[in-house]
């Protein structure tokens, strides 16, 4: 089943070559390292905390706020952090990405830069502090006087990776991956999407982290809505935040996998993860913003309709356990993945299509076992999402051919 795509929408993605190793002698590897080809160049730099407030509200510093992952510090890990200047514990350095000349972008730390600039302009106050308790309910600005001379002396380190370690804007955002990538390795693993958000900004990125707030997606995918202060200000509650799907990025990938999906054809011989890499990255340098808006409509209007047609359990499978078949009570991408290609791809028969709601789903658990050999499994692979359409495809139209 092929896709309409809108004017400007496809994009050209290069192949990955996979399993292909490079065979060089030993002169060879010493050469290519007296080149200095795949060499980060590096200066450090130290930051008074005073002077922090300035860099975050600086021109000559990029702080998006979408680079980071979703997890916003609360007021005790940032208060933590200022305690930990107090007693001059060793913290770890930001890194910076010299972008333009003098001009640089956040790529690790933008939590506690901001943690800084938000203490000093007296925006949260500490508390649960664990060796100075005494400060407790304390503002920057009220403060024992010794007590804020000794946090104006502390620094931040941070490691500044030069313009000059790449010779182009190709080079560069291949080395900065890597960075990012080995920088974040030692904590908490990075999601996929996390990675890409940080690595691949743009217009397509940020319509598919707008859109993973529109309230049909959130309800399929049992993410809280955004409540009138999200809506105004764009600031998360925390029952948001710490959502599995919200936290990680995985809702905003989701969004993603629907628009990549369309030209599923051009993925050919890499992981899932390459495809989507490189189906963000195009997507970012060649859809303009008429492509964007007509993305925009075309997802709004088919999750309203998946919730329209098949409610909150759109995405829900029915699975086979001990022989018995039960309805698997949360969404899955296996289901998601097909049957929002095949109802954006049935838009202009949505009236048809919802006469029939009740006939359609009293068949869809007969659908899921007569054709379990295609919806068992985890298997997300271009061969097995293609399958999956093809079945939903002609399930929707015996309907319509009744």
């Amino acid at each position: 089943m092929s896709n309409e795509l809108y004017e400007n929408e496809k994009v050209n993605l290069s192949e990955q070559n996979v399993g292909n190793e490079v065979k060089l002698t030993n002169e060879e590897i010493n050469e290519k390292y007296k080149k200095g080809e795949v060499r980060i160049i590096t200066e450090q730099a130290r930051y008074p905390l005073s002077t922090i407030v300035n860099m975050v509200n600086s021109e000559d510093y990029i702080l998006n706020p979408e680079f980071q992952r979703r997890h916003r510090w609360d007021a005790i890990r940032k208060s933590r952090l200022i305690e930990s200047f107090i007693m001059n514990v060793p913290i770890p350095p930001i890194f910076l990405y010299e972008k333009e000349y003098s001009v640089y972008e956040v790529m690790d730390g933008l939590q506690r830069l901001t943690a800084i600039s938000q203490f000093y302009e007296d925006k949260f106050e500490l508390q649960d502090l664990v060796e100075w308790k005494e400060l407790n309910g304390f503002k920057y600005s009220k403060l024992p006087e010794q007590i804020k001379k000794g946090i104006d002396r502390r620094y931040i380190s941070s490691i500044i990776l030069l313009q000059e370690t790449a010779k182009s804007e190709a080079e560069a955002n291949r080395l900065k991956q890597l960075v990012f990538e080995r920088i974040n390795s030692g904590g908490e693993k990075l999601k996929a999407q996390e990675i890409r958000n940080a690595l691949f900004p743009g217009g397509l990125n940020y319509l598919t982290i707008s859109l993973s707030r529109n309230k049909y997606f959130c309800k399929l995918w049992n993410i809280p809505e955004p409540d009138e202060t999200e809506l105004e200000t764009g600031q998360a509650r925390q029952v948001v935040i710490d959502n599995k799907y919200f936290k990680d990025m995985s809702d905003a990938e989701l969004v993603l996998r629907f628009f990549a999906y369309r030209q599923i054809e051009q993925w050919q011989g890499n992981t899932m993860e390459y495809f989507l890499d490189e189906f963000l990255k195009k997507g970012n340098e060649q859809f303009d913003e008429s492509v964007l808006n007509s993305l925009k409509e075309l997802f709004n209007e088919t999750v309203k309709f998946a919730f329209d047609l098949f409610g909150e359990k759109a995405f829900w499978l029915h699975r086979k356990r001990e022989d018995k078949w039960f309805h698997y009570e949360r969404p899955t991408k296996i289901l998601y993945d097909p049957l929002m290609q095949v109802l954006a791809n049935n838009l202009d028969k949505k009236e048809e299509i919802l006469a029939k709601k009740g006939s359609i789903i009293a068949g869809i658990e007969n659908l899921h076992k007569e054709k379990f050999e295609s919806f068992k499994g985890r298997d997300t692979n271009k061969t097995k999402v293609t399958e999956r359409i093809d079945v939903l495809n002609d399930y929707l139209n015996s309907f319509l051919n009744e």
